[in-house]
C-alpha cells in the first residue's frame, strides 16, 4: 500500500508514467491483459486498473495497480495473479506489484475497448 506521508508535489501526476519505450513493455501489457476481474468480463489492463508498468534497465518490473473498489472480494488475490502473469514474460527478472487507491479508480479510466465490451459506447 502507498502512504500519504509524502504527497505528490503540486503539478506532479498521481499516476507515474509507464516505461513504454522499454522492449518488454508490450509483452508485460499483454500479460496483464490475461488477468480478468471476476465480476467484470474485461481484462484489468483495459479496465484501467493497471496504473503504471515501470521496467528497469535490468528488467525488474514494478506494477502499480488498483481495484474497482477497496472492498473487492479478490483484493488479496489479484496482485498475485498480476505477479504470476508478468513473471511468466520471457526476460522479466523480478516482479513487484504495488496496490494503491490513490487516485481512486473510475469508469473514465477504462479503454474504449472496455467501454464497448461493457456496452457504454
Amino acid at each position: 500500500m502507498t502512504s500519504d506521508a509524502n504527497p505528490p508535489l503540486e503539478g506532479t501526476p498521481l499516476i507515474k508514467p509507464s516505461s513504454t519505450d522499454h522492449p518488454l513493455h508490450d509483452d508485460v501489457v499483454e500479460a496483464c491483459r490475461t488477468v480478468f476481474d471476476p465480476e467484470i468480463p474485461v481484462n484489468i489492463y483495459d479496465l484501467g486498473l493497471i496504473y503504471t508498468i515501470d521496467i528497469s534497465d535490468e528488467n525488474d518490473v514494478k506494477v502499480t495497480m488498483t481495484l474497482t473498489a477497496p472492498g473487492c472480494p479478490v483484493a488479496g488475490e489479484m496482485p498475485e495473479w498480476v505477479h504470476n502473469a508478468v513473471a511468466s514474460v520471457a526476460g522479466v527478472k523480478t516482479v513487484d506489484v504495488e496496490m494503491t487507491f490513490d487516485p481512486q479508480w473510475g469508469m473514465d479510466m477504462m479503454s474504449d475497448e472496455a467501454r464497448l465490451e461493457l456496452g457504454f459506447m
